[in-house]
């Protein structure tokens, strides 16, 4: 096996074992065991989730945590809920995604030139997992982006902006003071650190309220797209 692959997979078993933070442990194991009505003959996955995708991509997609029946079931970051509906379909349309659904990890879907993870690999009560809790993940994430290498990370929500700013502090980029606020289709460049896109989340209280459409969305992911190949 090549180291790159290698190391993704060291990471991958790390992630899926761990059970650092308590109440996060205790939530996905609970969520798991008493299931939604709608899956009750699902197996779930019941563990952290890692991220998915495309060895060497120049996207990174980042998001907040997985979702307590979506990938907290399926586990795969974004599989099994409205918000993976609305990202892979907006995928697809960009040419990120060799399919625009994602029902389960065995359902053929495959990133292209993209890599998806989020801050928090469990799924947090609420969907907030605390900033503790986020701080005890960072690791995970610096090293997905060391991995991955990516040119472009693209947001998805305010928390996932200010963790991505976390991670590039931690890898030695001055982010400065105030900090570079979130905004729908903001922009930021920092010397040695990838591009850093946001996007409002592709939550239901987003994609259901107008707040986010799939234009809106679809001219990120076009911005996107110019970036990568500038």
């Amino acid at each position: 096996m090549a180291r790159g692959a290698s190391e993704r997979t060291s990471l991958e078993e790390e992630i899926v074992t761990c059970r650092a933070c308590p109440r996060l442990v205790a939530w996905r194991e609970e969520v798991a065991r008493v299931k939604r009505r709608a899956f009750r003959d699902w197996i779930y996955w019941g563990r952290p989730v890692p991220g998915f995708g495309a060895p060497g991509a120049r996207l990174l997609v980042l998001g907040l945590a997985p979702a307590a029946h979506g990938a907290n079931r399926t586990g795969r970051v974004f599989t099994g809920d409205r918000s993976g509906d609305f990202l892979y379909a907006a995928l697809h349309r960009a040419d990120f995604a060799n399919q625009p659904t994602s029902t389960d990890r065995e359902d053929g879907l495959a990133l292209q030139d993209a890599f998806i993870t989020v801050a928090a690999k469990c799924a947090p009560p609420a969907n907030r997992p605390s900033p503790e809790e986020l701080a005890t993940c960072a690791p995970f994430l610096d090293r997905e982006l060391s991995l991955v290498k990516p040119k472009v990370v693209l947001a998805l929500g305010a928390i996932a902006w200010a963790s991505a700013l976390d991670a590039f502090h931690r890898a030695g980029q001055r982010v400065g003071r105030p900090r570079p606020k979130f905004a729908h289709g903001a922009e930021l460049a920092l010397d040695g650190a990838p591009l850093l896109v946001g996007s409002y989340h592709v939550s239901q209280q987003n994609t259901q309220t107008g707040r986010l459409t799939a234009a809106m969305f679809d001219e990120v992911l076009a911005r996107v797209r110019t970036l990568l190949e500038g």
